[in-house]
């Protein structure tokens, strides 16, 4: 998928790839000491600074590329271009002289097993996306190359900052043995801030205020269940969401569990120095008994567990569900709702946490794919050069913005290597904001200036511009991305302590572990005994959890130590 996120392939639905695969990545303007030379002609080195020289003669550059479905819709959106020759690969062999060569494009499905059989035959491309295990694996093998050199000389200033806008937690993700194995492709944390979204004509039609406590969450989750919220005189009706995967970015139940104070899948400080597993807190039982709570009362889809993202997403678009945890891109998801009542409209509030408690909102760590170079090939610093001219043409002084990221089709998509800014999102409703405050546009341009005027079609009522409806629930001044700036000046996002490549333990046990964890939570909603959770606690710290904490706080030692 073009979304970026870890768990999107479980629940997407295919035709909102398209449309959704714009939602993550908008809004951008660093305020750095941004790249600004003056391009000459063609034939000549476009940029004279190092981080984008061009090569003379060109070189050539051998990759893989996957083939999903938001690629494909691209592709059929611009005849004269392909995934072997399109704008992007014509700017790199322009710009930089290099030759970008496919040596194969598979779809999606068949992409990793092929992908496996390449790394297993270290026959590998010149550059290779992998994942954190693929890239600890190749280094062990010695087919790829310590690149730490290279990015101390070609990385830009650009680069630097978007790789370090989270910390050095993103780059450190991509060391082995303190050499920097793979450049990592960066994933916002922050993009992953939940909200709680609310049916709020149901709210009004009820009588009802916007919960501040989970008691009042828990209250009107009942009474969209019980209450015939859209007056059919049935009780067919659910207070809150749920797929069968427990973690999903829309429908998911991570929101809710943060409501107690409990964070399934980030690693926590204990106060003492150490770090622990917060999976396996006291908090996730009280949680789940909530949870069980509700499932017995028929406040949840009794079927959940049998139903994947697009299964579920079906009870709103029928009208059936009142609340949603989601990211900030939900409303493109609930707008599905407005095709069977017009006058469904949603709203999304902060997560609330129990009375007298500040919640904090769970920001697990995202950066989990790697670019590595082939052993001997001659010029390891292309994939920064790549990642130079693609953050530049996007973000920097020389962006053009309708022709390399979005004009009517993304075709950001249409780059090998698509690296973006974390707070960009956020920054572009901060430039949004600043533009209403000051009562002029004039000022917003590139990404903030198509998502103001999606908004703006929508409220002016122009036909064209019913979409706006889903960005306005984002970046409108009540919007998603408000409670996101109110997050971060209440000081409640809580970022996943660790931030490092993952340990040899968890590259062997960790699926299983994780696989565990999610089959147990979902019993135990079920209807198993909530006492469940205390076995599974000591099954968790037997089969690799002790070891992996260990590992985890060896790790958070030497973090330390260097600051």
């Amino acid at each position: 998928m073009l979304i970026r996120g870890k768990n999107i392939s479980k629940f997407m639905v295919s035709t909102l790839v398209l449309g959704l695969i714009l939602v993550p990545v908008y809004g951008y303007q660093s305020n750095h000491d941004q790249l600004h030379q003056e391009p000459v002609t063609s034939n000549e080195n476009v940029y004279a600074d190092t981080y984008l020289s061009k090569y003379d003669p060109s070189i050539e550059v051998s990759l893989v590329r996957e083939l999903d479905d938001g690629l494909e819709d691209i592709i059929e959106a611009l005849p004269d271009e392909s995934i072997d020759d399109n704008r992007w690969s014509q700017l790199y062999e322009q710009v930089l002289g290099i030759k970008l060569n496919n040596d194969w494009v598979v779809r999606s499905e068949q992409y990793h097993k092929k992908l496996g059989i390449v790394l297993a035959s270290g026959n590998i491309p010149d550059i290779v996306k992998v994942n954190a295990q693929q890239l600890r694996q190749l280094s062990h093998a010695g087919l790829i190359q310590d690149l730490t050199i290279a990015y101390e000389k070609y990385a830009s200033p650009l680069t630097q900052e978007v790789l370090q806008q989270e910390g050095n937690g993103t780059l450190e993700s991509g060391m082995i043995n303190g050499k920097l194995m793979g450049i990592p492709l960066t994933d916002a944390s922050i993009e992953r801030a939940v909200f709680l979204w609310i049916r709020t004509d149901w709210l009004e039609r009820l009588g009802l205020q916007a919960p501040k406590t989970m008691d009042d969450v828990l209250m009107i989750s009942k009474a969209f269940t019980e209450m015939d919220p859209d007056q059919n005189g049935l009780q067919d009706t659910y207070g809150l969401a749920a797929t069968n995967y427990l973690w999903d970015p829309v429908m998911g139940l991570g929101g809710f569990m943060a409501g107690y104070g409990a964070y399934p899948n980030i690693w926590l400080e204990d106060g003492h120095g150490k770090l622990v597993y917060g999976g396996i807190q006291p908090e996730v039982k009280e949680a789940l008994k909530a949870l069980q709570e509700m499932y017995r009362n028929h406040e949840i889809d009794s079927e959940f567990i049998f139903k994947n993202g697009s299964k579920a997403k079906q009870l709103i678009t029928d009208g059936k569900i009142g609340m949603v945890y989601g990211e900030q891109w939900s409303s493109f998801f609930l707008q599905s709702s407005r095709g069977s009542d017009p006058n469904a409209d949603w709203k999304a509030y902060p997560i609330v946490g129990q009375a007298g408690e500040q919640v904090k909102v769970p920001l697990e760590f995202n950066t989990s794919y790697f670019y590595a170079i082939r052993k001997g090939y001659p010029h390891p610093e292309v994939i920064l050069k790549l990642f130079n001219l693609y953050l530049e043409k996007n973000w920097g002084m020389t962006a053009e913005y309708e022709k390399y990221y979005n004009s009517t089709v993304p075709v950001w998509g249409l780059s090998p290597v698509t690296p973006f800014p974390a707070n960009k999102n956020w920054d572009a409703y901060l430039k949004i904001e600043e533009a209403h405050r000051l009562g002029t546009e004039d000022r917003l341009e590139g990404e903030a200036r198509f998502i103001l005027n999606k908004m703006n079609r929508y409220l002016n009522g122009e036909e064209e511009g019913e979409s706006g409806w889903g960005w306005e629930k984002i970046y409108g001044r009540t919007g998603a991305m408000s409670i996101l700036d109110s997050y971060h000046r209440n000081n409640q996002l809580l970022f996943d302590a660790f931030a490092g490549a993952p340990t040899e333990t968890m590259l062997e046990k960790q699926t299983i572990l994780d696989h565990m964890q999610h089959d147990r939570f979902v019993n135990i909603i079920l209807g198993d005994p909530i006492d469940d959770f205390d076995l599974f606690v000591q099954d968790w710290l037997k089969l690799g959890g002790a070891q992996i904490t260990s590992e985890v706080n060896q790790w958070y030692a030497e973090k330390k130590n260097r600051r």
